[in-house]
C-alpha cells in the first residue's frame, strides 16, 4: 500500500529527469566517489523505535548536497538509489522492509532531483544556490518522514502515528543541520580543493563527535527514563499498582516486546506472575521466557543474556531458536543475599534490533529500584494486613470487622437482616493460669479454624477480642440467626487434644441483627456482647439480644461503687436454706446465701453482684463476709446446743488463690467452729474445667477437715468418672433435674444414675430444688440421702430461721445424741 505509490513516484520523477537532463561520462568517477561517500554516510548515527518499528538517522543529507551541486540529478537519483539498495542489505532487512526503504529513498531523491532541475543551472555557491539545495534537501527528507510515519500507523494504528510524530521536530533539527554542514562543505570545496584535507580531519572528528553525541542522547534518554521510572515506582507502590507501572516502563524503557516480573509464592503471598506485552495495554499472566532460563537465574543469583549479541550458553541459544524468540535478559531481584524473583525481558523492537551488551547494566540498575519498591510494597502490606488481622489467628481484628460491618449495614436487602455471631469462648483464664498462655493460644487458634471451616462462605468471621470471636453474615431472619448460631456452637464444641491433655471447648454465643436490635456498627457490637455476656450465665446458651439486657447491664454497672460501700457498711445479709434428710426429715445442715437489699434498685439478683464483684476484684470481701457470717451463726448455734454444719459457695476464681485455705483456717479458729461442720460448694462448671489447676487447692481444704461438693452437677459436660479425681465429699444434683423427676423419664433416669455412682464412690448426694411430695418419694426409692428445696423451707434470714427451727422441731424427739427431727406440719 505503501512500497508501490513510492515506487512509481520514483519510476516516474526519474524518466522526468531522464528527458530533462543528459549524464556526462566526465561525472562518473566523481558520481563513484560519492557512491562510496553515501554508502558510508548511511550507517545509522540515531534511531528511533516505534512500537515495533525502528526509524533510522543517516548522514546522507550531506553527500546528497555534494552530489545535487556537482552531478546531474538523474546521476544523483542512480547512486543514491544504488547506495539504498547496498545499506539496506548491510542491515539485513526482510524483503519487505528492504524495499520499501529503497522505494522511500529513490522517490525522495527524484522529487528532489525535479526540485534541481527546475533551478539549473546554480549560479556558484551564493544564496540562492543553498535555497535551492536545502528545498531540494527538505522535500527528500519529508517524503522520507511522510512515508515512515504512513507505514507506522498501517501496522501499529493511531498510536504509533503519536509516537512517531512526537519525534519528527527532533528527526527534522537533525536534518537541517546535516544540510548546512553539506552547505559549509561546499562552499569550502569551491574555494579550493586542498581544503578536502582539512575537510577529511573535520569528518574524522565530526563522525567521532555525532557518535559520542549519539551515544549521549541515548544515555540521556535512558537515565531520563529510569528517572521516571523510579518516580512511578514510588507513587505506585503507594496506590498498589506496583506491576502494572513497572513492567510497562521496563518494556517502553528496554525497547522490548516483552517484559515480565516473576515472584515465587512467599508466606501468605501468592506465585506473580505477569508479562507486559506491546500490543496488549493489560497484563498478561503467562510468560515467554523459556522456564531454563528464569530457573537458572534463581539458581545462581546472576543476570543470564542470551541472544545474537549477547552471547550465551548455546543450549539455551537453541531454545530460544525453537521458540521463535532472538534474544532475553533474566535480572534477579535480591532482598540482601536472597534472590526473591526475576525480571525479564524478551525481544529487542525492530526487526534487526537485538540487546546489547550495554543494555545488561540498565536492567540490572532497574532491577535494584524494583527489588527495592516491590520489598517496600510488600512491607506496607504487611503491615496493613496486621494492622486490620489478628496476629495469633490471621482472622480479621475488631478495626477490620467495624469496617465490614460498616459496609453490610450500609446497604439494604428486602428480605435480610445482617447477623452478628459473637462466640466467648468459656474457662479460656483457666487454661491461662493452670496450663500457660501457650495453651490458651492453641484453644483460641482451634476455635478459630474451626469457625472459619463451619461458617458459610459469604461469612466473615473475625476476633473482636482475647477470648470473643464474631461472625457477621446476611440471613432471611432474625430466627434464621439464632439457628445458625446454635448449629455453629455445636459443630465447634468438641474435645480438644493437647500432647496428653484433653479440653473440652464451649462457646457462649450472642446474636444481634440489624436493623432490629440497631442501624450502626458500633451499637450492634455493644449489644451482641451484652447477649454474650447473659449467655454465660447459662453455659453453652445462645442468647438473643433484648432491652432487658442493656437495662441490667447498666445496673450492673451502677452497682460496682455500691458493692464496694455496702460491704464497708455490712448492707448485705445472709439468708440460710435448710438441708435435710430425706427420710427422717432430719435437719444436717444449711446454705448460706448472700442477699443485697439495694436503697434505689430494690433487690438485687445475687447473680448481678456476684458478677460485679468478680468483675472490680470484690470478691475475696463477698466470700469472707459469707462465710464469716456462716461460721459466727454456727457458733451461736453450737453454743445453743444446736450444731449445725453450713454450707458456702465459692468461685471457681477464689480456689485459685494459693492463700485462701489459710484464711479458712483462721476463720474456723476464730469462730472456733469444727472443720467438719463447714461445706465449700464449687460449680461443676468451675470446678470440672478439663485441668488440674484447683486440685492442689482441694486438697490443702479437705486437709483442714473441710468437707468439699460440687454444687448443679449435671449441667456441664463431664461425668461422674472426672469426680474420680477430685477430693470432694458430696454431689448436689441440679435442680433442674430434680424437678423433672416427675414428669420427664429421662431426667428421672439423670439423677438415679447420679445418685447410684455417686454411692459406689463414697459420694453424699444433696438433691436441689425438692418442691412436692412425689418428688420427694422418687429421690427416697432411688436411695438419695439429703435435700432441700421449698418443700421444706425457702432460704430465710437468721431471725425468721429461729423461728422455723421452733415451728418445726418437735422438740420431745430431741435427745444430746440426735439431731433435729422435723415435725410434719399439715
Amino acid at each position: 500500500m505503501i512500497t508501490a505509490p513510492l515506487a512509481a513516484l520514483a519510476v516516474a520523477s526519474t524518466v522526468v529527469l531522464a528527458f530533462a537532463a543528459e549524464v556526462d561520462q566526465r561525472d562518473l568517477f566523481l558520481a563513484g566517489l560519492l557512491l562510496v561517500v553515501m554508502i558510508v554516510a548511511g550507517i545509522p548515527t540515531l534511531s528511533f523505535v516505534v512500537r515495533r518499528q525502528a526509524a533510522v538517522v543517516t548522514l546522507t543529507e550531506i553527500p546528497l548536497v555534494l552530489a545535487f551541486y556537482s552531478l546531474s540529478p538523474l546521476l544523483v537519483v542512480i547512486i543514491a538509489t544504488v547506495a539504498a539498495i547496498i545499506t539496506q542489505a548491510y542491515r539485513r532487512y526482510p524483503p519487505p522492509k528492504l524495499w520499501f526503504n529503497v522505494a522511500r529513498d529513490a522517490a525522495g531523491v527524484s522529487v528532489a532531483g525535479l526540485v534541481v532541475a527546475v533551478a539549473l543551472p546554480f549560479d556558484g555557491v551564493g544564496p540562492g544556490t543553498w535555497a535551492v539545495l536545502f528545498a531540494a534537501i527538505t522535500a527528500n527528507s519529508l517524503i522520507s518522514l511522510a512515508a515512515v510515519v504512513g507505514v507506522i500507523t498501517l501496522l501499529q494504528g493511531w498510536q504509533g502515528f503519536r509516537e512517531t510524530t512526537s519525534t519528527a521536530v527532533q528527526l527534522l533539527f537533525t536534518l537541517a543541520l546535516n544540510v548546512v554542514v553539506g552547505l559549509l562543505i561546499l562552499i569550502t570545496l569551491a574555494s579550493t580543493l586542498w581544503s578536502i584535507l582539512l575537510l577529511a580531519v573535520i569528518t574524522v572528528a565530526g563522525s567521532l563527535l555525532y557518535r559520542s553525541y549519539s551515544r549521549f542522547l541515548r544515555q540521556h534518554r535512558t537515565l531520563g527514563d529510569m528517572y521516571e521510572l523510579t518516580r512511578a515506582m514510588a507513587s505506585a507502590g503507594a496506590e498498589g499498582n506496583l506491576a502494572d507501572v513497572l513492567l510497562g516502563r521496563i518494556r517502553a524503557l528496554m525497547q522490548a516486546e516483552y517484559a515480565t516480573l516473576w515472584l515465587p509464592a512467599q508466606g501468605r503471598h501468592p506465585e506473580v506472575l505477569l508479562t507486559a506485552r506491546l500490543d496488549d495495554r493489560g497484563l498478561l499472566d503467562v510468560a515467554q521466557t523459556p522456564a531454563a532460563v528464569r530457573q537458572r537465574t534463581v539458581e545462581t543469583g546472576q543476570t543470564l543474556a542470551v541472544g545474537r549479541l549477547l552471547g550465551g550458553d548455546p543450549e539455551l541459544r537453541r531454545e530460544l531458536t525453537r521458540q521463535q524468540l532472538k534474544d532475553v535478559i533474566a535480572v534477579p531481584l535480591r532482598s540482601g543475599q536472597v534472590v526473591i524473583g526475576t525480571i525479564e525481558v524478551v525481544n529487542r523492537l525492530s526487526d534487526v534490533g537485538h540487546f546489547a551488551p550495554a543494555d545488561v547494566p540498565i536492567l540490572e540498575t532497574v532491577a535494584a529500584h524494583a527489588a527495592v519498591a516491590l520489598e517496600n510494597t510488600r512491607l506496607v502490606d504487611r503491615l496493613r494486613h496486621d494492622a486490620y488481622h489478628d496476629g495469633l489467628t490471621k482472622l480479621p481484628n475488631r478495626r477490620r470487622v467495624l469496617g465490614a460491618l460498616a459496609e453490610a449495614v450500609r446497604i439494604r436487602a428486602p428480605g435480610e437482616v445482617v447477623a452478628l455471631l459473637l462466640f466467648d469462648v468459656d474457662r479460656l483464664r483457666q487454661v491461662n493460669e493452670s496450663l500457660g498462655h501457650a495453651a490458651g493460644d492453641k484453644v483460641l487458634v482451634e476455635v478459630a479454624d474451626r469457625l472459619r471451616r463451619c461458617v458459610p462462605s459469604a461469612a466473615l468471621v473475625g476476633r473482636t477480642g482475647g477470648d470473643e470471636f464474631l461472625v457477621t453474615l446476611r440471613l432471611e431472619s432474625v430466627d434464621a440467626a439464632v439457628e445458625l448460631a446454635g448449629q455453629l456452637r455445636e459443630q465447634i464444641r468438641d474435645e480438644m487434644v493437647f500432647d496428653e491433655l484433653t479440653l473440652d471447648v464451649d462457646t457462649a454465643v450472642g446474636v444481634v441483627v440489624q436493623p432490629d436490635h440497631g442501624s450502626d456498627p458500633a451499637t450492634l457490637l455493644q449489644r451482641v456482647d451484652m447477649a454474650a455476656t447473659a449467655a454465660k450465665s447459662v453455659p453453652g446458651s445462645v442468647q438473643l439480644y433484648s432491652p432487658a439486657l442493656e437495662s441490667r447491664s447498666l445496673r450492673r454497672l451502677g452497682l460496682a461503687s455500691d458493692l464496694r460501700t455496702a460491704l464497708d457498711n455490712g448492707e448485705l445479709e445472709i439468708y440460710y436454706q435448710p438441708k435435710v434428710t430425706l427420710r427422717e426429715r432430719r435437719l444436717v445442715g444449711v446454705e448460706c446465701l448472700a442477699r443485697w437489699e439495694h436503697p434505689t434498685h430494690g433487690t438485687v439478683a445475687p447473680e448481678d453482684f456476684v458478677a460485679v464483684a468478680e468483675h472490680t476484684g470484690q470478691l475475696g470481701r463477698l466470700t469472707e463476709f459469707v462465710l464469716r457470717e456462716g461460721l459466727r451463726h454456727s457458733r451461736d448455734w453450737a453454743l445453743g446446743g444446736q450444731s449445725l454444719a453450713v454450707a458456702v459457695n465459692l468461685a471457681a476464681r477464689t480456689l485459685i488463690d494459693p492463700r485462701f485455705p489459710e484464711r479458712v483456717r483462721e476463720l474456723l479458729d476464730e469462730y472456733g467452729v469444727p472443720p467438719q461442720l463447714l461445706t465449700l460448694e464449687v460449680t461443676e462448671a468451675g470446678v470440672l474445667d478439663g485441668t488440674d489447676r484447683l486440685i492442689p487447692t482441694l486438697r490443702r481444704l479437705r486437709d483442714l477437715g473441710v468437707r468439699l461438693s460440687v454444687d448443679d452437677f449435671g449441667t456441664g459436660s463431664s461425668s461422674l468418672a472426672h469426680l474420680r479425681r477430685l477430693p470432694v465429699h458430696e454431689v448436689k444434683v441440679d435442680r433442674s433435674f430434680v424437678q423433672g423427676m416427675a414428669t420427664d423419664p429421662g431426667d428421672l433416669a439423670i439423677v438415679n444414675a447420679v445418685v447410684t455412682l455417686s454411692q459406689q464412690f463414697g459420694l453424699t448426694v444433696v438433691a436441689e430444688g425438692v418442691e412436692s411430695e412425689l418428688t420427694l418419694e422418687l429421690l427416697q426409692d432411688i436411695g438419695c440421702e439429703i435435700g432441700q428445696g421449698y418443700l421444706f423451707s425457702r432460704p430465710l434470714p437468721y431471725e425468721r430461721l429461729e423461728a422455723w427451727f421452733g415451728a418445726q422441731v418437735d422438740s420431745d424427739s430431741i435427745s444430746n445424741s440426735e439431731l433435729p427431727r422435723l415435725r410434719a406440719v399439715p
